[in-house]
């Protein structure tokens, strides 16, 4: 299983879930995604929005500051 990590802290909705999208489907199935994001809009839609792409949302954790994790399954 391998593991991707993004970096779209800087990045604003809507562009956080397309450029997760465009990771994802570089991925095979079954691996995993590390998406570093801010909190906001971000921690709320991009988790939601993999979800309802039918992707399995592993973990969403606190890193620190206003930065998150959270690791998507293909």
């Amino acid at each position: 299983m391998a593991t991707k990590v993004l970096d779209i802290t800087k990045e604003h909705c809507p562009m956080t879930f397309v450029k997760t999208k465009i990771e994802l489907s570089k991925l095979q199935a079954g691996d995993t995604l590390e998406v570093l994001l801010s909190e906001g809009e971000p921690l709320d839609n991009v988790p939601r929005n993999a979800i309802d792409q039918g992707y399995d949302v592993i973990s969403v954790e606190h890193v620190e500051g206003t930065t998150h994790k959270v690791i998507i399954k293909k």
